[in-house]
């Protein structure tokens, strides 16, 4: 136990850090684009936008599971073609995986806007393990 809490300081101490280096607005088209050609909407409400179904997009075992996170909000429009700003928020969520630090790993929180949205929204992503992707509800892809 004594370990897992030390695991947690130290992912949110370096999360932390890192927000500070990205805390302005990423603009998508900026940063790298790698959107898949066959990625469909889901009809599952809850994709993305709770902590229990995150958006796996892996990457984090080869070093690269932030820029997976990025390529995959790149992909992303909002619903009549609207381009997305987000900024990543922090980390949330312990979870077990066998891909992450010793057996755990935390959830990263993305804001998204885009012009004509009332409320920003909040979309969870999951750098550990990977799955097939899908553009959640509400959203298009470029």
């Amino acid at each position: 136990m004594r370990y897992f809490s030390f695991l947690i300081i130290l992912l949110f101490v370096t999360g932390a850090a890192l927000d500070c280096l990205t805390k302005e607005k990423i603009n998508p088209a900026a940063a790298q684009n790698n959107s898949e050609d066959t990625l469909k909407v889901t009809s599952d409400s809850t994709y993305g936008y709770t902590e229990e179904n995150p958006i796996k997009v892996g990457g984090m075992n080869e070093k690269r599971g932030p820029d997976n996170e990025r390529a995959f909000l790149n992909s992303l429009l909002g619903p009549d073609g609207q381009e997305l700003t987000y900024k990543r928020e922090g980390s949330c969520c312990p979870f077990e995986t066998p891909n992450g630090f010793a057996g755990h790993g935390l959830l990263d929180m993305y804001e998204i806007k885009y012009e004509g949205l009332e409320e920003s929204i909040i979309l969870y992503l999951n750098m550990y393990d990977s799955e097939e992707l899908f553009i959640p509800v509400g959203f298009t892809k470029k």
